[in-house]
């Protein structure tokens, strides 16, 4: 024990010593934090309408309980930390007394925590149980109690001792059986407690939110409140209409069925019928379960449902009674959440983008949150039409998402949360870089642009940034500090300088230099030329930047028209267009049909290709990198073209490979006539797996794609389909 741990006073051998006493702050924040809690119960389980994200709602239940833990004084019989749920909800449905308490499950949140309670669990049983892993699905709780092999009543949770009678809507459910399939081997009790999650699945989730909002109606937040809805209608045809389903994951009353381990009992009802989820497994070990996690954190969006976590119990019953319960949740089991992809803050402002096509955009400005396992401040609204569909106002209480994607969004509001001081945004009417009048291209468009677009430093900028970027130029040492910085110190008026740059220009832009010592002011040590200019010198980002344009020259063709930054034209595009045409001249000499007839591009692509050619400024750009040596053509339109080894195949890479990048890999995919595409379909024909491949690798085994290694590859490269067999 290290000396820092020691009380003032140290209490005589075997007296407990007295629990800190919580002083007036202490209860009011304990006060506090069970007003909200129970607020967000009530809204939750009662309304089905949350007023919190989970990520909001679990960080007050880990405060309370941590106040409770310091200050036992605090902790009551009534307190949220003791009870399940949020007591009696708002319905018109009957109550349901449950035969055996209906408990709630314990959370942790860091895979340490997930650690001590399973070497808490292993050392309470005096050896290492079986672990049986299943993913935490984000449904609504529901009770099936049978008797003899018929389907008697179904419940919610409510407050774990008694729910809502909600049977007629469960019967409407395909999944849930109304009566048992009973066999020999398998007799069915007298009464059997079947426990798990109602869900709407994800893709009928989708599907049903896109009717409602064509016809006009409020669309569902989420799935789980999709379904707790669904099967509280008082009409029970409404819950028909709606796609639902179960997973039983849990057992209550059920006399005389003989097994010894929870795993077994999900055999036994998958053989009377009931639904059992397909994402379990028993496992050995620590590191095993920390291996379920991960592979489940990888694919939590390509699953049937959402999932906030993994939840990992006991697998042996009899273990499972020598652990016991809290008065609110099983000893044997946890839930280990997720880092929340959903979460609370305030919206501080509405800002502006000027893009590098013209388009303005709003974006929030919040409180710095963290979801999803990073830091975001900033999160994109698209257009005005949009801020408005969402109902957003500065100053509100929003809810946050990141989900599958590394681009936050802002959901909506909590409108429950608002104070009455928010105000409404006002889309601006001109430039904020340039002063020009904002206006749609066409007058159907949703977005409003700066038509300066040669002038607008905004425009420009961004630009600049975009032709440096990995799907472009790639060229590292210009980010959009550095874009900035060229412009700022007017060594860059446009883009078409930008590899005619020197080193001689860079010296004059701060980003680029750094204060020269005293040693090199006076000569005595050599610095990069151009030498010391004002007391600066070239610094070592400025050299980098030099050698990236040198090295950007060769880049190929399709790399070249993504910098050109035309509207539309992105990597996919200009792969199918450099694969067919083969230089700059001869895509700008194409017809609109030409264009529009290549593989990837459309009429869309076809007409913004042409019209961005018709602009002098443009023409000058092309100019102007030419004479720069930057790469015009393809050097298969000079040299022998490559076997169209691959033509008419979609082959999707995964995972990293030794001799390819990501972009490598797809050029050599569409040099050969084939098609680089992004997920694994029953249309794949090929799945490429490399080191650390994640759920597309899973997903090609399950729907039976061909997989191939790093060297099956490289022979499909030459010889095509042909060269595996």
């Amino acid at each position: 024990m290290s000396t820092d741990a020691v009380p003032d006073i140290v209490p005589a051998e075997g007296a407990v010593p007295e629990p800190a006493q919580a002083g007036p702050e202490h209860k009011r924040r304990h006060a506090e934090l069970v007003g909200l809690v129970e607020d967000a119960q009530q809204a939750y389980y009662g309304h089905d309408a949350p007023v919190l994200t989970d990520a909001a709602y679990d960080a007050m239940m880990v405060e309370l309980e941590r106040l409770e833990n310091d200050f036992p004084e605090l902790r009551t019989p009534d307190s949220p930390t003791q009870r399940v749920g949020a007591g009696q909800a708002i319905s018109d449905f009957a109550p349901v007394e449950h035969p055996q308490q209906m408990l709630s499950l314990d959370d942790v949140f860091s895979l340490d925590e997930l650690g001590e309670w399973m070497s808490r669990t292993t050392a309470a049983l005096g050896h290492e149980p079986t672990w049986l892993c299943e993913v935490k699905i984000d449904g609504l709780a529901v009770d099936l109690q049978y008797a003899d092999g018929s389907l008697t009543t179904a419940a919610t949770r409510g407050d774990s001792y008694v729910g809502e009678d909600i049977t007629s809507n469960a019967r409407t459910i395909g999944a849930i059986p109304q009566r048992l399939t009973a066999t020999e081997a398998l007799p069915v009790p007298a009464l059997v407690e079947a426990r798990g999650e109602v869900f709407f699945p994800v893709e009928d989730f989708n599907a049903f939110n896109a009717e409602l909002e064509r016809a006009g109606k409020q669309v569902f937040a989420n799935p789980r409140n999709a379904a707790a809805g669904s099967l509280r209608q008082k009409d029970p045809s409404v819950t028909a209409r709606r796609p639902l389903s179960m997973v039983c994951h849990g057992i209550g009353v059920h006399a005389g069925l003989d097994a010894t381990r929870l795993s077994e009992v999900y055999e036994v009802f998958r053989a009377w019928g009931l639904p059992v989820s397909p994402y379990y497994e028993c496992l050995e070990g620590a590191e095993a379960v920390l291996d379920f996690i991960a592979r489940f954190g990888e694919r939590r969006h390509d699953l049937l449902h959402e999932i906030d976590g993994v939840v990992v119990k006991v697998d042996d019953l009899a273990s499972q009674d020598v652990l016991g319960a809290t008065s609110r949740a099983p000893r044997w089991a946890i839930a280990y959440k997720y880092p929340p992809e959903e979460v609370n803050t305030r919206l501080r402002a509405i800002e502006v983008n000027v893009g590098r096509t013209g388009r303005v955009t709003p974006f929030g400005v919040m409180d710095p949150v963290r979801v999803a396992g990073s830091t975001v401040s900033m999160a994109t609204l698209h257009n005005a039409s949009e801020v408005r569909r969402k109902g957003v106002l500065v100053g509100d209480m929003v809810i946050l998402r990141k989900a599958g994607d590394v681009i936050p969004e802002i959901v909506g509001p909590v409108v429950e949360m608002r104070t009455g001081a928010e105000t409404e945004f006002v889309m601006p009417t001109h430039c904020p870089e340039c002063g020009a009048e904002l206006r749609p291209e066409q007058e159907s468009d949703k977005d409003i642009r700066c038509p300066n677009q040669q002038h607008c430093p905004a425009q420009l900028r961004e630009r600049l940034f975009a032709a440096a970027s990995r799907s472009a130029f790639d060229i590292e040492a210009l980010g959009e500090e550095g874009a900035a910085a060229l412009l700022r110190a007017g060594v860059l008026d446009n883009e078409a300088r930008l590899f005619d740059l020197t080193a001689d220009d860079l010296v004059r832009v701060e980003f680029y230099t750094r204060a020269a010592t005293k040693k090199e002011i006076a000569g005595e040590k050599q610095v990069p030329a151009p030498g010391v200019v004002d007391g600066r010198v070239l610094s070592a980002v400025g050299t980098k930047l030099l050698t990236n344009l040198d090295k950007a020259r060769s880049q190929p063709l399709w790399r070249v028209l993504v910098a050109l930054s035309i509207r539309h034209v992105g990597p996919t595009a200009a792969r199918a267009l450099a694969a067919r045409f083969g230089s700059l001249e001869a895509i700008r000499a194409a017809s609109a049909e030409e264009l529009a007839d290549t593989d990837g591009v459309g009429a869309v692509i076809a007409a913004s290709l042409q019209a961005w050619f018709e602009v002098d400024w443009h023409r000058q750009i092309i100019d102007a990198w030419a004479a720069a040596g930057v790469r015009m053509a393809d050097e298969t339109t000079t040299g022998p073209a490559l076997d169209q080894t691959l033509t008419g195949l979609t082959i999707v890479v995964t995972g990293t490979l030794e001799d390819f990048t990501r972009d490598s890999a797809k050029e050599a995919i569409v040099s050969r006539g084939g098609k680089a595409a992004g997920s694994v379909s029953r249309k794949t024909d090929f799945v490429v797996v490399g080191a650390g491949a994640g759920s597309k690798a899973d997903k090609a085994v399950e729907l039976g794609r061909p997989v191939l290694d790093e060297a099956g590859f490289r022979v499909l490269l030459e010889k095509g389909p042909q060269g595996l067999s």
